[in-house]
């Protein structure tokens, strides 16, 4: 049994091609002309074939890695030799972009598709399947199989692609995936098994509506942080009588042409209590090892629209007055109801406010708006009695939950924080100081 070095070939003088994906274990037994790597350019991805056939005794590369012609990738122990002849050069299936000229970098898009493992990046999750020692020969383009790799798909284990001589499509790998959903092999989430399907029509009429597209979003989002942030909530109500007066007497001046909601004051408050506990207006770094403080104060306002939910931010809330808050307030929930808001009129958010207080509730649990790091939620005030050490007096009291990201806030920071909250709403002149 012979020894034989398999190296990169010539690849057009081009140098320093990064390894995106290694496809074989020392053990594994390769044939001719087998992928053993893929590698990317700024200008493609290719596959490394294995110029002979055998069992591999060594890998020489791993992802990450560099690699330019001549580099050793893999040795094999070979049964005979089978390596082409010297006039011949190992050939690698290299894929360009269509209708560009060689020198435009190739964009690599993905299609649409029902995805496996959607709030896991595709870098961490595990593939669908186990993956194979390849006991079959797969013949696909390195697009595809970035798109297989993309969705954590072992393209392996699909048998036969639908192309002309087998060859694996993208459609092959999307209807592999669906397959697997309805067959309930797969797992979706944190290792979560999806919920099965029911037919409703047995148990009476039904009929059947497609979701709006803002609610597939909020809903995608809401799943991403419900399985990603640890979440608290703490519940407590604030004594409004007097501000609920002010803002009554403010809005009976006709001077005034801009009604007073009691939501711009709730924003002040919000502002000058993250001023105080600079954590609230933070987000933790994408790998959890540091803080991101901001130094601006912006604030998104939960907005319920026909088509759902929708958060427009108010920025620079601390530099702007009540009158011009409740005016651009007014403005961006209008466009909101509309549906146009653009993009960047939704972006930048520092901490949510979701109300329910038009509507009722004594109280709930909203999630934070990732990656922000608390939300506060208000439910509608009510006037109770409350003792003040001598008798009952009617107060109006508003209901306040605060949910946080327990990883970047613990339990007496954040009771700490809704204390300040509480002591700016129930007198608002601390505000000026």
């Amino acid at each position: 049994m012979a020894t034989q070095d398999i190296k990169v070939p010539d690849l057009g003088n081009v140098d320093n091609i990064d390894v995106i994906e290694v496809l074989v274990h020392p053990g594994d037994k390769v044939e001719l002309e087998q992928t053993l790597a893929v590698l990317e350019t700024d200008k493609a991805t290719m596959d490394l074939p294995a110029s002979a056939a055998g069992e591999v005794e060594q890998v020489h590369i791993k992802v990450g890695d560099k690699v330019s012609e001549g580099s050793l990738v893999v040795t094999l122990n070979s049964s005979e030799a089978s390596s082409p002849q010297p006039e011949e050069k190992a050939k690698v299936d290299v894929e360009a972009p269509e209708n560009q000229p060689p020198e435009t970098p190739a964009a690599t898009v993905a299609e649409p598709v029902e995805t496996v493992a959607a709030t896991q990046p595709a870098s961490d999750r595990p593939p669908l399947t186990p993956m194979s020692n390849a006991a079959h020969k797969i013949h696909a383009t390195p697009s595809v199989r970035l798109f297989a790799r993309e969705l954590g798909v072992d393209i392996h284990q699909i048998p036969e692609g639908s192309g002309r001589k087998g060859r694996i499509l993208k459609d092959d790998i999307k209807k592999f995936v669906k397959s697997l959903i309805q067959s309930g092999n797969a797992q979706t989430g944190a290792g979560i098994p999806p919920i099965p399907a029911v037919d409703f029509s047995q148990f009476g009429e039904t009929e059947e509506k497609p979701l709006s597209k803002i609610k597939k979003m909020t809903g995608q989002n809401m799943t991403r942080v419900w399985l990603n942030v640890p979440m608290v909530t703490y519940h407590d109500e604030v004594d409004i009588t007097e501000l609920e007066a002010f803002r009554k007497a403010t809005n009976a001046d006709k001077n005034n042409d801009i009604r007073l909601t009691a939501l711009v004051f709730i924003m002040k408050a919000l502002v000058a209590a993250m001023k105080q506990f600079p954590a609230f207006n933070s987000s933790l770094s994408a790998d959890g090892e540091n803080l991101i403080f901001k130094h601006y104060f912006h604030i998104g306002i939960a907005v319920d629209t026909p088509n759902g939910l929708v958060v427009p931010v108010i920025r620079d809330v601390d530099q702007k007055g009540i009158f011009q808050l409740s005016e651009e307030l007014g403005e961006k929930s209008a466009l909101a109801r509309k549906g146009r808001l653009l993009p960047q009129d939704m972006q930048g958010g520092c901490m949510t406010i979701s109300s329910l207080g038009g509507i009722g509730g004594t109280a709930f649990t909203p999630i934070v708006n990732a990656p922000e790091v608390a939300i506060l939620g208000v439910t509608r005030a009510k006037m109770q009695p409350v003792w003040d050490g001598e008798q009952f007096i009617p107060r109006l009291m508003l209901p306040l939950d605060l949910s946080y990201d327990h990883r970047v806030i613990d339990g007496a920071e954040g009771a700490r924080f809704m204390e300040a909250v509480k002591s700016y709403l129930g007198d608002i002149r601390r505000l000026i100081l």
